[in-house]
């Protein structure tokens, strides 16, 4: 007969993340690190996108926020 082997589920979960963790090591072989120079270009580019979008968040709320008071004769 053959004998049924039960395995712990720390011995399981304990397989399972020595594989996740070389699945990990393995997908971070394959990626293209950016040189310092990239990394400046993209980090000054994120700022000045975030600051034009924060103008124009804040340029339409005052607009409509001043339009609102006239109509509503507020203020």
């Amino acid at each position: 007969m053959t004998e049924v082997v039960k395995v712990s589920k720390f011995a399981r979960f304990r397989k399972s993340t020595g594989k996740f963790a070389r699945e990990i090591r393995s997908e971070l072989k394959k990626v293209i690190w950016p040189s310092r120079q990239q990394l400046t270009h993209n980090t000054i580019t994120v700022i000045v996108a975030c600051l034009i979008v924060g103008a124009i968040i804040w340029g339409v709320d005052f607009g409509l926020t001043k339009i609102l008071k006239l109509w509503v004769g507020v203020g």
